[in-house]
């Protein structure tokens, strides 16, 4: 039996041993996606020197996750997370084996990276819904938040380190990143078989449009959380200039690989300290004005960094990039976690993982793409002046998520009125939901 907590516990989450095993095998995973992704950034655009194959990589990777975004949620919650993880783990680590191979092989065109990426692209569809998921299997509600807290803190760790150690690596040779990511993986997936099998009551449900439908017409019907999570895909698929780091490293700020990886490290040293700083004094009131003011705050930042001709100023400007966008994914996150049922997190997390993607992979397509057109700067300004008006319009467009104060009573209350509506639609008969 798990021994009561007090809710400003640091460290709530560790309690509990299969938290603790699967956040060391997440971070493991997110360090070798890390690496690869500095690395392949860095050699693809030696190859090409243009930067729409830069937005490329993005689109490939994101791709995956929208056309199979009815089986990876549902597969989640009708099959086990921790196996689908482990599968996707092995899987991964073997394209990583492939880019070692074609570091020593020395490529001369994108294209067989172009095809690992997508098989990458594939794994992580699958993966996102089922470690998402997975985590509030393994602590108890009360919990929940310091857990989300601690699982950003480990992503944005991963972000610092794995960025920089890329480029280190890289500088090393093209084979080194590749080769480290290769352990990474390996190590991972032994994690990953130490975290007990948790229970899913929807396992044995049967199969029906309705039910690949379900976590569709949960964001949809949720207002609040459709709020939440479309505010972070606009804002991040406008504001997003992580694409473009090569570009910036080499031609405007005139930084070599190593400059590269301190770039890509710099939103993550500010969002592993707001993360930090969350976990052990969570947000209690005014969560979703909280959301919003970090939303703009990271536009103007972007802004900022697109403009700056100074290394110090551009990474000053990322560090604040990040410690708003954490609180942005912070709030988000507890939001659609704490507020779905579980027999539905599968597939609402597949629903979620593909906003993301459209934020993240898909922002990189539409970075590298404006900035092959107007200029990798303007693409930047542009975008960080979008994102401000994304915030402001959102504001106005979802008041009720502007006026949420506590995630946890509000959750309480929310998961309360959906489930007695979904135990009205059993009775109903199919065909309601």
């Amino acid at each position: 039996m798990q021994i009561p907590l007090h809710a400003e516990d640091r460290f709530a989450a560790f309690r509990h041993r299969a938290f603790a095993f699967y956040f060391i095998a997440r971070f493991l995973s997110t360090f070798g996606l890390q690496i690869i992704s500095v690395s392949v950034g860095w050699q693809i655009y030696d190859l090409t020197r243009d930067p729409f194959d830069l937005g490329l990589v993005g689109l490939i990777q994101f791709m995956p996750a929208l056309v199979l975004i009815l089986f990876t949620g549902s597969a989640a919650d009708r099959y086990g997370r921790r196996t689908i993880m482990m599968i996707c783990e092995v899987i991964i680590g073997l394209c990583a084996l492939a880019l070692v191979y074609f570091a020593w092989k020395g490529l001369v065109s994108p294209l067989p990276i172009f095809a690992v990426l997508l098989v990458i692209g594939i794994s992580r569809a699958f993966f996102a819904p089922a470690s998402q998921s997975l985590a509030p299997n393994l602590v108890p509600a009360r919990d929940l938040p310091n857990a989300i807290a601690w699982n950003s803190t480990s992503w944005q760790t991963a972000t610092i380190v794995g960025p920089v150690a890329g480029g280190l690596l890289y500088g090393l040779g093209p084979m080194t990143p590749y080769l480290t990511a290769v352990g990474f993986f390996a190590l991972a997936t032994v994690f990953i078989t130490l975290v007990p099998p948790p229970s899913q009551r929807s396992r044995g449900q049967a199969q029906s449009w309705d039910t690949l439908m379900a976590g569709f017409s949960y964001v949809r019907n949720q207002k609040i959380v459709l709020g939440a999570i479309s505010l972070d895909m606009f804002a991040v698929l406008l504001g997003g200039a992580i694409a473009l780091m090569p570009v910036f490293a080499r031609d405007v700020l005139e930084l070599g690989p190593t400059g590269l990886g301190w770039l890509r490290a710099a939103p993550g040293i500010g969002a592993i300290g707001m993360a930090i700083y969350l976990a052990s004094r969570p947000v209690k009131r005014h969560a979703g004005r909280a959301m919003f003011i970090a939303v703009g705050v990271f536009g103007a930042a972007t802004m900022i960094f697109g403009l700056s001709t100074s290394p110090l100023l551009s990474i000053a400007a990322l560090i604040v990039m990040g410690a708003s966008d954490m609180i942005s994914v912070y709030v988000r996150q507890s939001l659609v976690q704490l507020w779905t049922p579980d027999e539905l997190r599968g597939r609402v997390s597949a629903v979620n993982m593909v906003f993301i993607g459209a934020s993240n992979e898909l922002g990189e397509f539409r970075a590298g793409t404006m900035a092959a057109l107007i200029g990798p700067v303007a693409a930047v300004v542009i975008g960080g002046a979008g994102t401000l008006a994304v915030a402001l319009a959102w504001s106005f467009g979802f008041p009720a998520l502007r006026q949420i104060q506590s995630l946890d009573k509000d959750a309480e209350e929310s998961r309360a009125t959906l489930r007695a509506e979904l135990e009205r639609q059993e009775k109903s008969g199919p065909g309601t939901a």
